[in-house]
């Protein structure tokens, strides 16, 4: 008990510049004592502060994965949910597309549809260049059969040209078309793709 009241007596007494850094061995013990300690706490505070930094950064990727779970789960509790509605609406789809393909005729009557968007052009006042057949373009469901029209006249006329062929019986779409003046008579000239289409049964054309 005397000698450590000694040393925390010398302690008292020293100055801290007496401590020799190159000898820590020489240093009174209560100075070594108090060193390990604060090392000791220095150590402690290091290690559970950038501990606590690891599981707060753990902690922040499980809530958003718990975050994300829940929406998961949400998302799939609601379709599950409305599993029975999805699947009759999808027999339904089915059903009216294949009434709507079946609409389509089997076979095309070329001859007969040309012969109808040369009759429109000529009622709406054009000059028919040249209607030429294009090859058939085969789909998984039906087959495209795409004509190339040359037209001539004037803007009304081209107008009413469009929407009769669009209105035809037969399907007809109408796609990428130009139309170029001629500097000299100011007369259009319209370059257009037409598209009808037939029911592809798997058999010949």
């Amino acid at each position: 008990m005397s000698s450590l009241q000694e040393s925390l007596q010398k302690l008292n007494n020293m100055d801290l510049n007496e401590l020799d850094l190159e000898n820590v061995g020489s240093w009174p013990v209560p100075v070594k004592v108090i060193l390990c300690a604060v090392v000791f706490g220095l150590v402690v505070f290091l290690g559970f502060h950038f501990h606590l930094n690891d599981l707060g950064d753990h902690l922040d990727r499980e809530v958003s994965k718990e975050n994300d779970l829940k929406q998961q789960f949400q998302t799939k509790a609601f379709l599950a949910a409305n599993l029975g509605a999805y699947k009759a609406q999808m027999v339904e789809m089915e059903a009216s597309f294949g009434a709507l393909i079946k609409q389509l005729p089997s076979k095309t009557e070329v001859p007969g549809l040309i012969e109808d968007i040369d009759y429109t052009g000529l009622g709406s006042g054009l000059s028919i260049n040249s209607i030429n057949l294009q090859s058939e373009v085969r789909h998984e469901f039906y087959i495209e059969l795409p004509i190339d029209i040359s037209v001539r006249g004037n803007y009304h006329d081209l107008g009413t040209f469009i929407s009769g062929v669009s209105s035809l019986p037969r399907i007809v779409t109408l796609h990428d078309f130009t139309i170029k003046s001629d500097k000299n008579t100011g007369a259009l000239s319209m370059e257009i793709k037409a598209r009808t289409y037939r029911y592809n049964d798997g058999g010949g054309a």
